[in-house]
């Protein structure tokens, strides 16, 4: 009994002093970690965002939770929670292997000892995400040595050299004169030349380079160059002219910004300009330039869940759109990695993102008035012209048969009507609807007129109206827009019966009325729900109801389709017919000056407004707000932030001025490399919108980093980054294969030879209606239809015959997102759906069935054929061929071309010739 009471003694003893070990981090905690959690969330793996080999890492949690432990709170701390749960989807270790309890009696323990981590004793090294070649500074480059000084033509040439004898290879030799001119031609506008450009130019050519600095100098100052180079822009924003997403509607007003992009670029707008004019344009007298803050698909207001959850995660959908464009545009960098957790391979964080969104959170999808100043001055000349038709228009009253008078009125109609009795005291006007002639009717606005033509039911003079009920739609069916002076199907007022209802207005005073001016329409767009059969009754001061009008002397309805307002001078004498004549006129012309006026040019290009609040948001979700966040730039590259509550424009001016810093080390490097890859076919760095950690590395990074800071030092010019690599020797290299380059440098990407590439889908499709002599010059303006409908979820059928604007060239068509062109969309036209920072080139059979066969082809083909038989002997078949190829090929056709191509033509027709051209790879690949 004794030796018993003892051993419990003992074990009580050793129990207790066990419990007292303090928990070593090294020999107890770590081994755990080792064993069961390393393998997700170690140095090669970081699931949720939670890594356990480092300790500054392994405090901070993972994705869904805050700090991983809360030294000395067990309860507080999510790793014990994670590992003791009964769920066996949220206990971690997932599967058949949880940890046993000695591991979970460990764990507890060292947090209830406060979880020491000494420092120094990681067996693993965080990295540093900021020692990374793109996020230093530009590098002070010497342009370097070569062996071969006889080949470079300029300090291009020298880095692409040192980089190819370092590589053990040799440039390929130059290509000839004729290649090269229709190269560069094609390459800064998107069309061949034309025979004699060429003949000028070959004519010109010496030994010295005056020929090819003038033959660039004058693309450069093509309008076609911004046409060109334009779309390469905006394939990277993503531009198009529809709203997309599942209903994706029209964007009528998307097209200015389009054009504000082939002005820049033509007018050789200063780089660190143009980005501030896309961001903050308005306060510069660029308004249609931030139309680039919200190219992206949106979700207009009656497309989202009426619900709030749903409004604000669409508010944060359209907000992340612009964060993105703005940073993988300018910048490089996927920032919008890093709205749910921080990112996981650049050094962003989760607070850097939102307090992004603080930038633009002021920033609404909407279009806005593109000249404030104009828009104004045409609002108080129409005000006044309008002034001036009320007038008319109570003079041409005087000749509108009374109602109940005898006479047959003019039938209803869905634009306007007018009532007009015998004057009338009264403060209530009560217009019942009896019938329509389909659903709830609707009126855009009702008016009521006295002697001098004032209308007296508007809101603005203190009327009031009510109503029998009404079918709300915020924003387009309501009450208050029966009298809010303005006309349309998208201000109106909608009953809530179907065929019938009413609405009364009362004034704001007593006043002697003659006259009742109503319509469904006024814009004449729908013809529906209009009444047909109505009383219209006035209300005495001891409140009695008197009939003044209604429908039963009008003539029969003519099917209520919308039409143009009529005039009549049937039973009129001579003089009044006359009088009524010359006021009617006036009034014509007032109308037209009225919508010309009204016709305010507008572009969708964001309103502005007080910037919302914004939240660090949990997991990125709108419902789990954290702590407020200020507009702050990227913390790892830089410091400049702004209070939380600083003006919307103010923010947006200093994130421009961050963004154009020239100290700023990604701005002038990404935009450098677009143009080298828009020369070459792909840029420096491959992943031309990704200069992160998880982009590809740049083939020539000191040659990247010297001609940003030429680029910076030119003054940001464009144009002048262009004449310094298409004047290159490394621009002017033939194509020949080398099977030691190619060994060593299959794809080509050190530039032993100039890679030869397919033309783009628009380029192809100008070069044929350049070529065929069709093609349209016009520049700007509403695009052209590609479809039969320009907006829409599905059910677009292709246009295949084109004339007109159908002729302009393909930069000028209106793009339907997600829909690509039914010809040549098929050539990795981009649809408008996402950044398309490089454009695929596949080839598929489908690409050679399309313009082989589709009718663009044979119509081109017929009028290229037209076109020769104007330029040349019409009896000559000879001639003729020969002229095709200088036209279509900028060359003269070998002997052996002519004769195969004789019996061709003497027996299908030159047409024949001209679409084997056209499908030719000569024809559609840059040489």
């Amino acid at each position: 009994m004794k030796r018993a009471l003892a051993l419990v003694v003992l074990a009580i003893i050793l129990a207790s002093h066990a419990s007292a070990e303090v928990v070593d981090f090294v020999r107890d905690v770590r081994p755990i970690f080792e064993k069961h959690c390393y393998s997700c969330h170690g140095e090669a793996k970081q699931k949720s965002g939670l890594r356990l080999d480092i300790k500054s890492e392994a405090f901070k949690g993972g994705d869904g939770y805050g700090e991983l432990v809360v030294p000395g709170s067990v309860d507080d701390s999510p790793l014990i929670e994670l590992v003791t749960s009964d769920d066996e989807y949220s206990r971690m270790p997932p599967g058949d292997h949880p940890l046993s309890d000695t591991e979970i009696t460990t764990l507890t323990r060292w947090v209830e000892q406060d979880a020491v981590w000494p420092d120094g004793v990681d067996l693993a090294v965080l990295e540093d995400r900021l020692d990374h070649w793109s996020f230093k500074p530009l590098a002070d480059v010497e342009v370097p040595d070569v062996a071969n000084q006889a080949w470079p033509r300029n300090d291009v040439d020298r880095f692409v050299l040192a980089r190819l004898e370092q590589a053990g290879l040799r440039p390929a030799p130059p290509a000839d004169p004729r290649i090269w001119l229709r190269r560069v031609t094609l390459d800064l506008t998107g069309l061949p030349p034309t025979p004699d450009e060429m003949t000028a130019f070959l004519n010109d050519v010496g030994d010295d380079d005056s020929a090819y600095e003038a033959a660039v100098d004058r693309l450069l100052q093509s309008p076609r160059y911004g046409e060109r180079w334009a779309q390469h822009w905006l394939d990277v924003v993503r531009y198009a002219d529809t709203h997309g997403f599942e209903v994706n509607t029209e964007r009528p007003n998307a097209w200015p910004y389009r054009d504000y992009v082939i002005d820049a670029f033509n007018n050789d707008t200063p780089y660190d300009q143009f980005i501030r004019e896309q961001i903050v344009g308005d306060a510069l007298d660029q308004n249609a330039a931030t139309g680039f803050l919200i190219t992206a698909s949106v979700l207009l207001p009656g497309q989202i869940g009426k619900d709030e959850p749903s409004k604000r995660l669409a508010r944060q959908d359209s907000i992340d759109e612009i964060v993105v464009n703005i940073s993988q545009t300018f910048l490089g960098l996927s920032v919008g990695c890093a709205r749910c957790h921080d990112h996981k391979f650049d050094p962003i964080s989760q607070h850097d993102y939102y307090a992004m969104q603080a930038f633009v959170a002021g920033v609404e999808y909407a279009d806005r008035e593109l000249d404030p100043a104009d828009a104004k001055r045409r609002r108080s000349e129409s005000a006044k012209l309008k002034s001036e038709l009320a007038k008319l228009d109570n003079q041409l009253a005087r000749f509108t048969p009374l109602a109940a008078s005898g006479a047959t009125r003019p039938a209803i109609n869905s634009r306007l009507n007018t009532d007009r009795f015998t004057p009338v005291q009264t403060k209530r006007v009560r217009f019942t609807i009896h019938a329509t002639n389909k659903l709830e009717p609707c009126i855009d606005e009702l008016e009521i007129f006295d002697g001098e033509g004032n209308n007296l039911a508007l809101a603005s003079r203190g009327a009031t109206v009510t109503s029998s009920g009404s079918k709300t739609q915020k924003n387009r069916h309501e009450l208050r827009f029966l009298n809010d002076g303005r006309y349309g199907n998208s201000r109106s007022w909608m009953s809530n019966q179907t065929g019938k209802g009413w609405v009364e207005v009362e004034l704001a005073k007593t006043a002697e009325i003659q006259r009742i001016a109503w319509g469904r329409d006024r814009e004449g767009k729908f013809a529906d729900r209009l009444a047909t059969e109505y009383t219209i009754e006035v209300a005495d001061e001891r409140g009695e109801w008197t009939r003044v009008a209604d429908a039963s002397d009008r003539a029969p309805l003519d099917s209520g389709k919308s039409k143009p307002l009529a005039f009549s001078t049937d039973g009129l004498s001579a003089d009044e017919a006359a009088e009524a004549t010359k006021l009617n006129d006036r009034r014509s012309e007032l109308e037209k000056r009225i919508a010309r006026l009204s016709d305010i040019p507008r572009a969708f290009a964001g309103k502005f407004r007080t910037p919302d609040a914004i939240h660090l948001l949990r997991r990125g979700d709108p419902e789990q707000p954290e702590d407020l966040v200020a507009p702050t730039v990227l913390a790892s590259f830089g410091s400049v932030s702004l209070p939380a509550d600083a003006p919307e424009q103010q923010r947006r001016a200093v994130l421009a001025d961050w963004i154009t810093d020239p100290a700023n080390p990604l701005t002038a490097r990404v935009m450098v490399n677009r143009i080298w890859q828009g020369h070459f076919g792909m840029g420096i760095v491959e992943t031309a919108s990704d200069f992160g950690r998880m982009g590809t590395k740049p083939t020539h990074p000191e040659l990247l980093d010297w001609m940003a800071r030429q680029f910076i030092d030119s003054g940001w010019s464009v144009k002048q980054l262009h004449r310094e690599i298409i004047l290159s020797a490394t621009y002017r290299q033939s194509n020949r294969f080398d099977e030691d380059g190619f060994a060593s440098d299959a794809d080509g990407r050190l530039l032993w030879r100039f890679p030869t590439r397919r033309l783009d889908a628009e380029a192809i499709r100008d070069a044929m209606l350049m070529t065929s002599g069709r093609l349209d010059y016009k520049m700007g303006g509403r695009g052209f239809n590609l479809f039969n409908q320009r907006g829409g979820l599905s059910g677009f059928t292709p246009v295949e015959s084109f004339s007109g604007d159908g002729l302009r060239r393909m930069i000028y068509a209106h793009k339907v997102r997600r829909e690509r062109d039914a010809v040549f969309g098929a050539f990795d036209c981009p649809d408008g759906g996402q950044s398309t920072a490089r454009r695929i080139e596949s080839t598929t059979p489908i690409q050679a069935l399309n313009l082989f066969n589709s009718r663009f082809t044979l119509e081109q083909s017929e009028a290229f054929a037209t076109r020769v038989k104007s330029e040349s002997n019409a009896d000559e078949l000879e001639s003729q061929i020969r002229r095709v190829y200088q036209i279509a090929l900028n060359r003269e056709p070998a002997a052996e071309e002519v004769s195969d191509a004789m019996p061709v033509v003497r027996d299908y027709g030159l047409q024949s010739l001209c679409r084997a051209l056209f499908n030719s790879n000569e024809f559609l690949f840059l040489p």
